[in-house]
């Protein structure tokens, strides 16, 4: 059987980029977005321009397994199960100040970027657990360690993504599935390339090494998680934000 991969919010820039990765090796691809014509038109690209089946799903609505399941019962009944997760999708929690921000919205975060990946981590270890092995990978932050300013509920859910992350390995192991994570920094996105915000000039841009990742280094990092690669690597994470991490605060150049 061919080998497939599930890739959630892949419609557009770090996940359209992940499954072009995954494409260019010859996976099967099934893609999600909140919109379904989204989902589709990303597919049809995929697919016209690496010649894999490739197939766009809508993924919205309540915090419920039996409306994601009808996804995984899809792509089942298309003949594939799951090599691989790729759990990129995620509430961003912007702009939520700790005085003003309501509870429904904190909540919302969590329950998106903790829950849906906990439901989808399930029915997804279902199908692994019929092939013999797997691969779960989150696209986490290097926000669930250095917090950033109205971003409370985003930092939180991070963090707690990755308590999530390390006990799905321990708890699917034993079926041969691995579970881990990759941990961004600032990418260049849309935002980015538009400078919203004026956000290339973020003191988060200011990196050791000079630079921010862009869609491939994040696609490159993915498969290796996802992919034969790391075949006796589980419960890990893999920073990939320019040794931003590793500084105490970032050297800002001097343009002047």
């Amino acid at each position: 059987m061919k080998k497939c991969v599930l890739i959630t919010g892949a419609a557009v820039n770090t996940g359209f980029g992940i499954a072009e990765k995954f494409a260019k090796e010859n996976y099967a691809v099934f893609v999600t977005s909140r919109y379904l014509k989204d989902a589709e038109d990303a597919a049809q690209k995929i697919s016209q321009k690496y010649n894999v089946v490739s197939k766009g799903y809508e993924m919205e609505g309540s915090l419920c397994e039996d409306n994601l399941k009808k996804v995984f019962d899809d792509i089942e009944n298309s003949g594939y199960l799951l090599d691989c997760l790729v759990l990129n999708a995620a509430n961003l929690g912007i702009n939520q100040e700790i005085f003003s921000v309501s509870v429904e919205d904190f909540m919302d975060v969590i329950n998106v970027n903790i829950g849906w990946n906990f439901l989808l981590c399930r029915l997804a270890a279902k199908q692994m657990i019929k092939k013999g092995d797997g691969s779960i990978v989150f696209i986490n932050s290097n926000t669930a360690y250095r917090c950033i300013p109205n971003r409370i509920s985003y930092s939180a859910s991070k963090s707690g993504a990755l308590g999530l992350m390390r006990a799905l390995a321990l708890e699917l192991g034993k079926y041969n599935i691995r579970v881990n994570a990759v941990l961004p920094g600032m990418i260049k996105t849309d935002r980015w390339q538009n400078n919203v915000g004026n956000i290339q000039k973020a003191p988060s841009a200011c990196t050791p090494i000079g630079d921010i990742a862009d869609f491939e280094d994040i696609a490159n990092a993915v498969y290796y998680f996802g992919s034969e690669l790391s075949k006796n690597t589980t419960g890990a994470e893999l920073t990939v934000d320019g040794g931003n991490t590793i500084q105490l605060y970032p050297i800002i150049p001097d343009e002047n």
